[in-house]
């Protein structure tokens, strides 16, 4: 098939016709919308030292990314319509499409509700306290019932802090033997039975962020089974790593949620597999190397755009648990439906957002494969079967690996 773009907007499609101003060949690539993060911190305003905007979306656009949804503990926070132009403005020159989410409250404190209706109308795609989650559950119904009226999708981080109680990896076995506090999984468990509740008893939609245990994917499940609006996300180290690679004291092994256990793994692919959950994110979350050298005191979170693509295709589609077009599902149409944002498809009319895939490449990851401005990744050296050959956004080659 050949497929034609013209000021950004794909115009044809299987066409005979074969001259054009630039020819980009492909044979023996797979030709897919471009991917869609929904989930990613872009540390952008006031945290520039560990990301921006436009080296973030460098980092997207290596990992096949057109789109990025950036969450709002930012410095200051997504809660006012000046920071979300700012955003906007700066992405204007960036490699990917940048839709920022707001806070469900201001200044992400849990206790006053943001101005929904503003933060929509100046481009929010989505609320969210994510990072400190909201505590009161008074509040969160407050806030998910003015979102239905808007029609503001809810994303929740599903963390008890006072279950938490300072703990910085799961809690079991590893945080025994090393000794540290550990994060017990009743934390996000609970949660996520109350976020459950109130969509259920509300009517309003509720995304849950960054599942990682099974049974949140378990009551998320059971939910969907009785007609609850809820979706959920959950990330490709989620699969492929357990709490055991903590035992190096390496703190590029720490996020939050943390890494569980291979019971967690195995749910949560069968959880992909089955249409529980419904995105593949990265929670893409750079930090610097200080800020990353003492494994206890080291702040959680890792990037992930550039191996988003090359992680899950190993875990999902070159084990033979997945079609890649269900893949494609999970990374760029879901999360375009459940955010109606544009893309997640290839026709004429549309944004000409694509990615060029060798699904069975086997590559290894290195430094030299990163463009985030941060370093904290678990993947280094590690080899993939799956790999990025091209990123066009709006018609415009944002990467392209070299030969």
């Amino acid at each position: 098939m050949n497929v034609y773009v013209e000021n950004g907007v794909i115009t044809e499609l299987d066409s005979t016709r074969t001259q054009a101003d630039t020819v980009l060949e492909a044979d023996g690539l797979v030709l897919a919308p471009g991917l869609v993060d929904m989930h990613v911190h872009l540390r952008d305003p006031g945290l520039t030292y560990k990301e921006d905007i436009l080296t973030g979306c460098e980092a997207a656009a290596r990992g096949g990314f057109t789109s990025v949804v950036c969450m709002p503990n930012t410095n200051p926070p997504i809660d006012n319509t000046d920071t979300i132009r700012y955003i906007l403005e700066k992405a204007e020159h960036a490699k990917a499409r940048v839709y920022p989410v707001c806070t469900i409250t201001r200044g992400m404190k849990g206790t006053e509700l943001s101005d929904f209706a503003a933060l929509k109308a100046a481009g929010a795609v989505a609320a969210s306290d994510d990072g400190k989650p909201v505590a009161n559950a008074a509040v969160m119904q407050a806030g998910m019932e003015a979102c239905y009226k808007l029609d503001l999708p809810v994303v929740s981080h599903c963390e008890d802090l006072d279950i938490i109680a300072g703990g910085i990896i799961n809690k079991g076995a590893v945080s025994e033997a090393l000794g540290v506090k550990g994060m017990d999984r009743t934390s996000e468990d609970t949660i996520t039975a109350r976020e459950v509740t109130l969509a259920e008893s509300t009517g309003t939609r509720i995304h849950i962020c960054h599942v990682s245990t099974e049974t949140s994917v378990a009551l998320i499940r059971d939910a969907k089974k009785r007609g609850v609006q809820v979706t959920c996300e959950s990330a490709p180290h989620y699969m492929l790593l357990t709490d055991k690679e903590l035992l190096r004291r390496d703190a590029n092994w720490r996020m939050n949620p943390p890494l569980r256990e291979q019971r967690d793994c195995e749910a949560i692919i069968e959880g992909f597999c089955d249409g529980t959950i419904d995105a593949m994110i990265t929670d893409h979350a750079p930090h610097s190397p200080e800020e990353k050298a003492d494994f206890e005191k080291a702040p959680n979170g890792i990037i992930g755009l550039e191996t988003s693509f090359a992680a899950s295709c190993t875990a999902l589609v070159a084990s033979g648990r997945m079609s890649l077009a269900r893949l494609i599902e999970l990374m760029s149409v879901n999360p375009c439906r459940i955010l109606s944002i544009p893309g997640g498809e290839i026709r004429v009319g549309g944004p000409a957002d694509l990615v060029l895939l060798a699904p069975e490449e086997r590559w290894t990851f290195t430094e030299a494969d990163i463009g985030s401005k941060s370093r904290n990744t678990p993947f280094l050296g590690t080899e993939f079967t799956g790999r990025v050959h091209c990123t066009i956004k709006g018609g415009e080659i944002t990467w392209q690996l070299k030969k």
